[in-house]
Protein backbone atom coordinates (compact mmCIF):
# COMPACT_ATOMS: atom_id res chain seq x y z
CA UNK A 1 0.00 0.00 0.00
CA UNK A 2 2.72 2.44 1.06
CA UNK A 3 4.89 1.45 -1.87
CA UNK A 4 2.00 2.18 -4.25
CA UNK A 5 1.51 5.62 -2.67
CA UNK A 6 5.20 6.48 -3.06
CA UNK A 7 5.14 5.20 -6.64
CA UNK A 8 2.32 7.67 -7.39
CA UNK A 9 4.35 10.49 -5.79
CA UNK A 10 7.34 9.45 -7.87
CA UNK A 11 5.24 9.55 -11.05
CA UNK A 12 3.94 13.03 -10.13
CA UNK A 13 7.47 14.26 -9.45
CA UNK A 14 8.67 12.89 -12.81
CA UNK A 15 5.70 14.55 -14.55
CA UNK A 16 6.43 17.91 -12.90
CA UNK A 17 10.09 17.59 -13.84
CA UNK A 18 9.15 16.95 -17.49
CA UNK A 19 6.72 19.88 -17.40
CA UNK A 20 9.39 22.20 -15.95
CA UNK A 21 11.99 21.27 -18.57
CA UNK A 22 9.54 21.39 -21.47
CA UNK A 23 7.99 24.66 -20.25
CA UNK A 24 11.44 26.28 -20.21
CA UNK A 25 12.09 25.15 -23.79
CA UNK A 26 8.63 26.22 -24.97
CA UNK A 27 9.03 29.63 -23.32
CA UNK A 28 12.34 30.12 -25.11
CA UNK A 29 10.70 29.21 -28.42
CA UNK A 30 7.87 31.70 -27.84
CA UNK A 31 10.17 34.51 -26.57
CA UNK A 32 10.13 36.29 -29.92
CA UNK A 33 6.37 36.37 -30.24
CA UNK A 34 6.07 37.32 -26.54
CA UNK A 35 8.27 40.36 -27.24
CA UNK A 36 5.98 41.34 -30.10
CA UNK A 37 2.95 40.59 -27.92
CA UNK A 38 4.31 42.95 -25.25
CA UNK A 39 4.94 45.76 -27.75
CA UNK A 40 1.51 45.40 -29.37
CA UNK A 41 -0.47 45.17 -26.14
CA UNK A 42 1.44 47.95 -24.42
CA UNK A 43 0.54 50.21 -27.34
CA UNK A 44 -3.09 49.04 -27.17
CA UNK A 45 -3.32 49.72 -23.41
CA UNK A 46 -2.06 53.31 -23.60
CA UNK A 47 -3.77 56.54 -24.64
CA UNK A 48 -6.46 56.50 -21.92
CA UNK A 49 -7.10 58.86 -19.02
CA UNK A 50 -4.84 58.08 -16.06
CA UNK A 51 -7.80 57.00 -13.92
CA UNK A 52 -8.92 54.55 -16.63
CA UNK A 53 -5.57 52.93 -17.47
CA UNK A 54 -5.65 50.12 -14.90
CA UNK A 55 -9.40 49.31 -15.31
CA UNK A 56 -8.90 49.13 -19.08
CA UNK A 57 -5.79 46.99 -18.68
CA UNK A 58 -7.66 44.67 -16.30
CA UNK A 59 -10.50 44.36 -18.82
CA UNK A 60 -8.00 43.41 -21.54
CA UNK A 61 -6.24 40.97 -19.19
CA UNK A 62 -9.54 39.23 -18.36
CA UNK A 63 -10.26 39.04 -22.08
CA UNK A 64 -6.82 37.50 -22.61
CA UNK A 65 -7.50 34.81 -20.00
CA UNK A 66 -10.85 34.02 -21.68
CA UNK A 67 -9.03 33.85 -25.03
CA UNK A 68 -6.69 31.21 -23.62
CA UNK A 69 -9.60 29.21 -22.19
CA UNK A 70 -11.18 29.18 -25.66
CA UNK A 71 -8.01 28.55 -27.67
CA UNK A 72 -6.36 25.81 -25.60
CA UNK A 73 -9.01 23.05 -25.86
CA UNK A 74 -9.68 23.88 -29.54
CA UNK A 75 -5.93 23.74 -30.29
CA UNK A 76 -5.57 20.33 -28.60
CA UNK A 77 -8.62 18.93 -30.42
CA UNK A 78 -7.59 20.31 -33.83
CA UNK A 79 -4.04 19.04 -33.37
CA UNK A 80 -5.42 15.59 -32.64
CA UNK A 81 -8.07 15.40 -35.40
CA UNK A 82 -7.50 18.15 -37.98
CA UNK A 83 -4.00 19.71 -37.69
CA UNK A 84 -4.24 21.42 -41.11
CA UNK A 85 -7.02 23.68 -39.79
CA UNK A 86 -4.53 25.32 -37.40
CA UNK A 87 -2.50 26.53 -40.37
CA UNK A 88 -5.53 28.16 -42.03
CA UNK A 89 -6.56 29.80 -38.74
CA UNK A 90 -3.07 31.24 -38.37
CA UNK A 91 -3.14 32.68 -41.91
CA UNK A 92 -6.53 34.34 -41.31
CA UNK A 93 -5.19 35.72 -38.04
CA UNK A 94 -2.12 36.98 -39.87
CA UNK A 95 -4.35 38.89 -42.30
CA UNK A 96 -6.12 40.55 -39.38
CA UNK A 97 -2.82 41.59 -37.75
CA UNK A 98 -1.46 42.85 -41.10
CA UNK A 99 -4.66 44.84 -41.64
CA UNK A 100 -4.34 46.46 -38.20
CA UNK A 101 -0.68 47.34 -38.70
CA UNK A 102 -0.98 48.75 -42.23
CA UNK A 103 -4.20 50.61 -41.35
CA UNK A 104 -2.30 52.41 -38.55
CA UNK A 105 0.41 53.44 -41.02
CA UNK A 106 -2.16 54.71 -43.54
CA UNK A 107 -3.99 56.56 -40.76
CA UNK A 108 -0.75 58.23 -39.66
CA UNK A 109 0.34 59.20 -43.19
CA UNK A 110 -2.95 60.39 -44.66
CA UNK A 111 -5.51 61.03 -41.91
CA UNK A 112 -3.62 62.67 -39.05
CA UNK A 113 -5.62 65.91 -39.12
CA UNK A 114 -8.95 64.04 -39.15
CA UNK A 115 -7.76 61.75 -36.37
CA UNK A 116 -6.74 64.73 -34.26
CA UNK A 117 -10.18 66.27 -34.78
CA UNK A 118 -11.81 63.02 -33.65
CA UNK A 119 -9.63 62.90 -30.52
CA UNK A 120 -10.74 66.43 -29.58
CA UNK A 121 -14.37 65.51 -30.06
CA UNK A 122 -13.99 62.37 -27.95
CA UNK A 123 -12.40 64.30 -25.09
CA UNK A 124 -15.39 66.71 -25.07
CA UNK A 125 -18.17 64.14 -25.31
CA UNK A 126 -18.11 61.63 -22.48
CA UNK A 127 -20.29 59.08 -24.24
CA UNK A 128 -17.98 59.13 -27.25
CA UNK A 129 -14.99 58.59 -24.96
CA UNK A 130 -16.76 55.61 -23.40
CA UNK A 131 -17.55 54.14 -26.82
CA UNK A 132 -13.95 54.72 -27.91
CA UNK A 133 -12.67 52.95 -24.80
CA UNK A 134 -14.91 49.94 -25.41
CA UNK A 135 -13.82 49.80 -29.05
CA UNK A 136 -10.14 49.90 -28.07
CA UNK A 137 -10.63 47.15 -25.47
CA UNK A 138 -12.45 45.00 -28.04
CA UNK A 139 -9.68 45.58 -30.59
CA UNK A 140 -6.98 44.77 -28.00
CA UNK A 141 -8.71 41.52 -26.99
CA UNK A 142 -9.13 40.52 -30.65
CA UNK A 143 -5.44 41.19 -31.33
CA UNK A 144 -4.51 39.25 -28.20
CA UNK A 145 -6.63 36.36 -29.49
CA UNK A 146 -4.59 36.14 -32.70
CA UNK A 147 -1.27 36.45 -30.88
CA UNK A 148 -2.42 33.88 -28.31
CA UNK A 149 -3.16 31.39 -31.09
CA UNK A 150 0.41 31.72 -32.33
CA UNK A 151 1.87 31.39 -28.82
CA UNK A 152 -0.20 28.25 -28.16
CA UNK A 153 0.69 26.73 -31.56
CA UNK A 154 4.43 27.39 -31.11
CA UNK A 155 4.39 25.97 -27.57
CA UNK A 156 2.36 22.95 -28.73
CA UNK A 157 4.75 22.33 -31.62
CA UNK A 158 7.68 22.41 -29.20
CA UNK A 159 6.26 19.78 -26.85
CA UNK A 160 5.15 17.57 -29.75
CA UNK A 161 8.71 17.59 -31.13
CA UNK A 162 9.94 16.39 -27.73
CA UNK A 163 7.51 13.43 -27.97
CA UNK A 164 6.16 13.89 -24.46
CA UNK A 165 2.97 12.16 -23.26
CA UNK A 166 -0.37 13.91 -23.85
CA UNK A 167 -0.78 14.99 -20.20
CA UNK A 168 2.66 16.66 -20.21
CA UNK A 169 1.78 18.44 -23.45
CA UNK A 170 -1.50 19.78 -22.04
CA UNK A 171 0.02 20.97 -18.73
CA UNK A 172 3.06 22.56 -20.44
CA UNK A 173 1.16 24.44 -23.15
CA UNK A 174 -1.47 25.62 -20.64
CA UNK A 175 1.24 26.85 -18.25
CA UNK A 176 3.12 28.73 -21.02
CA UNK A 177 -0.12 30.29 -22.33
CA UNK A 178 -1.21 31.66 -18.96
CA UNK A 179 2.33 32.68 -18.03
CA UNK A 180 2.36 34.77 -21.22
CA UNK A 181 -0.76 36.65 -20.10
CA UNK A 182 0.53 37.30 -16.57
CA UNK A 183 4.00 38.30 -17.76
CA UNK A 184 2.96 40.50 -20.67
CA UNK A 185 0.17 42.40 -18.93
CA UNK A 186 2.15 42.66 -15.70
CA UNK A 187 4.93 44.48 -17.57
CA UNK A 188 2.38 46.60 -19.45
CA UNK A 189 0.86 47.65 -16.10
CA UNK A 190 4.30 48.79 -14.91
CA UNK A 191 4.83 50.79 -18.11
CA UNK A 192 1.51 52.64 -18.03
CA UNK A 193 1.98 53.57 -14.34
CA UNK A 194 5.48 54.97 -14.77
CA UNK A 195 4.29 58.51 -14.14
CA UNK A 196 2.50 57.57 -10.89
CA UNK A 197 5.65 55.85 -9.64
CA UNK A 198 7.61 58.98 -10.57
CA UNK A 199 5.25 61.29 -8.67
CA UNK A 200 5.47 59.07 -5.58
CA UNK A 201 9.28 59.14 -5.69
CA UNK A 202 9.24 62.93 -5.98
CA UNK A 203 6.82 63.26 -3.07
CA UNK A 204 8.66 60.84 -0.77
CA UNK A 205 12.05 62.44 -1.44
CA UNK A 206 10.64 65.96 -0.94
CA UNK A 207 11.83 66.73 -4.48
CA UNK A 208 15.47 66.34 -3.45
CA UNK A 209 18.31 63.96 -4.22
CA UNK A 210 18.64 60.93 -6.50
CA UNK A 211 15.09 59.59 -6.07
CA UNK A 212 13.64 62.98 -6.97
CA UNK A 213 15.66 63.04 -10.20
CA UNK A 214 14.60 59.47 -10.94
CA UNK A 215 10.96 60.42 -10.36
CA UNK A 216 11.18 63.38 -12.73
CA UNK A 217 12.86 61.11 -15.31
CA UNK A 218 10.02 58.57 -15.11
CA UNK A 219 7.38 61.29 -15.49
CA UNK A 220 9.13 62.93 -18.46
CA UNK A 221 9.96 59.58 -20.11
CA UNK A 222 6.38 58.23 -20.19
CA UNK A 223 5.13 60.23 -23.24
CA UNK A 224 8.22 59.19 -25.21
CA UNK A 225 7.81 55.55 -24.13
CA UNK A 226 4.16 55.59 -25.23
CA UNK A 227 5.07 57.05 -28.64
CA UNK A 228 7.86 54.50 -29.01
CA UNK A 229 5.47 51.68 -28.09
CA UNK A 230 3.06 52.93 -30.75
CA UNK A 231 5.75 52.65 -33.42
CA UNK A 232 7.17 49.35 -32.14
CA UNK A 233 3.70 47.87 -31.72
CA UNK A 234 2.74 48.73 -35.30
CA UNK A 235 5.98 47.28 -36.69
CA UNK A 236 5.46 44.18 -34.53
CA UNK A 237 1.97 43.65 -35.98
CA UNK A 238 3.38 43.73 -39.52
CA UNK A 239 6.35 41.50 -38.65
CA UNK A 240 4.24 38.90 -36.85
CA UNK A 241 1.75 38.75 -39.72
CA UNK A 242 4.56 38.51 -42.28
CA UNK A 243 6.15 35.72 -40.26
CA UNK A 244 2.85 33.83 -40.26
CA UNK A 245 2.59 34.15 -44.06
CA UNK A 246 6.21 33.15 -44.69
CA UNK A 247 6.11 30.07 -42.42
CA UNK A 248 2.62 28.83 -43.31
CA UNK A 249 2.21 29.55 -47.05
CA UNK A 250 4.48 27.27 -49.03
CA UNK A 251 4.68 29.50 -52.13
CA UNK A 252 5.70 32.59 -50.11
CA UNK A 253 8.13 30.54 -48.04
CA UNK A 254 10.28 29.86 -51.11
CA UNK A 255 10.17 33.41 -52.49
CA UNK A 256 13.11 35.82 -52.03
CA UNK A 257 15.45 33.18 -50.53
CA UNK A 258 18.41 35.59 -50.35
CA UNK A 259 16.56 38.25 -48.37
CA UNK A 260 17.12 38.56 -44.59
CA UNK A 261 14.19 36.94 -42.77
CA UNK A 262 13.12 40.13 -40.97
CA UNK A 263 12.98 42.10 -44.24
CA UNK A 264 11.13 39.29 -45.98
CA UNK A 265 8.56 39.06 -43.17
CA UNK A 266 8.07 42.83 -43.06
CA UNK A 267 7.60 42.98 -46.85
CA UNK A 268 4.96 40.25 -46.95
CA UNK A 269 3.31 41.71 -43.85
CA UNK A 270 2.92 45.05 -45.64
CA UNK A 271 1.66 43.37 -48.84
CA UNK A 272 -0.85 41.26 -46.88
CA UNK A 273 -1.98 44.33 -44.94
CA UNK A 274 -2.47 46.44 -48.09
CA UNK A 275 -4.54 43.67 -49.69
CA UNK A 276 -6.63 43.34 -46.53
CA UNK A 277 -7.20 47.13 -46.34
CA UNK A 278 -8.21 47.25 -50.04
CA UNK A 279 -10.62 44.32 -49.63
CA UNK A 280 -12.11 45.83 -46.46
CA UNK A 281 -12.54 49.27 -48.09
CA UNK A 282 -14.17 47.78 -51.20
CA UNK A 283 -16.47 45.64 -49.05
CA UNK A 284 -17.57 48.71 -47.08
CA UNK A 285 -18.31 50.64 -50.26
CA UNK A 286 -20.25 47.75 -51.81
CA UNK A 287 -22.25 47.30 -48.59
CA UNK A 288 -22.93 51.05 -48.41
CA UNK A 289 -24.18 51.13 -52.00
CA UNK A 290 -26.32 48.04 -51.44
CA UNK A 291 -28.00 49.49 -48.32
CA UNK A 292 -28.84 52.77 -50.09
CA UNK A 293 -30.98 50.99 -52.69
Amino acid sequence: MASGFFAILDDIAALMDDVAVTSKLATQKTAGILGDDLAVNAEKATGFLSSRELPVLWAITKGSFINKLIILPIAFLLNAFFPLAIQYILILGGLYLAFEGVEKVIEFLFHRSRKGHEVVEESVKEENAEDSEKAKIKSAIMTDFILSIEIVIIALGTVIQQEHPLLTQIITVTFVAFLATVGVYGIVALIVRMDDAGFKLIKKSNDKGFFSKLGHLLVMALPFVIKLLGVVGTVALILVSGGIFVHNIEYIHHLLPTWPSILKEFTFGVIGGLLAVILFTLSKKIYSLATRR
